[in-house]
């Protein structure tokens, strides 16, 4: 695991007030609401919660990849450049520019009839000047970097023709063709096995050390934070309920939420315990509860709880917890800790 950068760093990525409002036949599906989070150079921020909480929706938001049913509100700010007042032509030129995402589903974010080389080539031809000479030499460069053997072999074959992993390289190989300072991974590891994943995170690794890339992980798998990330947001119903550095936050979350994840993953050790599970599940964000839209679920509600919704509180220069009884709970972990 990394050490977290010092907060003096400027900001490549400052988000405020992150608002994604959907048009549903059933009415306005509130996908994400106010979320805030900073990104600095070098640094990894794992965005983690269960399905449906809003990762996603958070990463193509910031880009404006949403459909023409959503609204999207508030503040981007890009290396200081406030996104949401660039024109198509100069937003065209960020995405995949200066920012980069990764998709979830290569099988399903490449596409089945063109080949490799003409899916990269197109990512040169609008993000570099290069002739076509030196973009299929690059493209041969860039899969040689992702760690795909043989690349001036492989430049000319299908998707279908490589194994998940090797078309999760091609997707990364695709990302960094405009040399990114900024990339967006959507669950890149995803369905893939833990051989696989393993080498894909020692990738970004080593990318996020050559390239100094910040990168925003999408992920649901603790471990995965653990071994990657430097900081971590938590995300439920929409809203960033715990942002932390890992360490932190994995010894000593202060939301119950992030109690709940962290006590679902199985432990190592000879002794062999029930894994505990969040009871309930997520609610619909068309329905969600009045006050804190985690009351229903958790052990520590109050009345006050199901009235207001908390506001993410700035405990310290890098922590910040959405929860009214966040002391109490701190109060409660350290007892705990000294029974033990």
């Amino acid at each position: 695991m990394n050490t977290p950068l010092s907060g003096r760093e400027p900001a490549l990525l400052e988000v405020t007030n992150l608002n994604t409002r959907i048009h549903t036949a059933r009415g306005e599906l509130p996908a994400i609401q106010d979320v805030s989070l900073t990104l600095r150079q070098g640094e990894i921020l794992g965005l983690v919660g269960e399905s449906g909480s809003g990762k996603s929706v958070t990463l193509r938001s910031l880009l404006k990849l949403m459909p023409a049913s959503a609204r999207v509100t508030g503040s981007v700010k890009w290396q200081g450049r406030e996104l949401a007042e660039l024109d198509a032509a100069a937003l065209r030129a960020v995405r995949g520019g200066e920012i980069a995402m990764i998709f979830q589903e290569p099988m399903i974010a490449l596409n089945p009839v063109l080949t490799v080389w003409r899916q990269i080539e197109e990512s040169l031809h609008a993000h570099t000047k290069l002739n076509r000479k030196a973009r299929r030499q690059r493209a041969i460069d860039l899969l040689n970097q992702v760690g795909i053997p043989a690349p001036e072999s492989r430049l000319d074959d299908y998707p279908h023709q490589f194994s998940g992993g090797m078309r999760q390289r091609v997707m990364i190989a695709i990302a960094l063709a405009g040399s990114p300072r900024l990339l967006l991974a959507d669950e890149p590891t995803t369905a893939l096995d833990v051989t696989i994943q393993e080498q894909i995170l020692k990738l970004m690794l080593t990318l996020r050390d050559q390239l100094s890339m910040g990168i925003i992980f999408v992920t649901h798998d603790l471990g995965v934070v653990a071994q990657l990330c430097d900081r971590v947001a938590v995300m439920y119903a929409g809203r960033i309920v715990e942002t932390a550095p890992v360490a932190d936050l994995l010894q000593r979350p202060r939301h119950p939420y992030t109690q709940g994840l962290i006590a679902s993953v199985p432990q190592s050790g000879d002794a062999r315990t029930a894994l505990r599970s969040i009871e309930g599940t997520p609610p619909s964000l068309l329905d969600l509860p009045l006050g804190c839209s985690f009351n229903p679920r958790c052990p520590y509600s109050t009345d006050l709880c199901r009235l207001q919704v908390p506001t993410l509180d700035r405990l310290s220069e890098n922590r910040q917890v959405a929860c009214h009884h966040h002391q109490r709970i701190q109060i409660y972990l350290a007892e705990q800790l000294e029974r033990a």
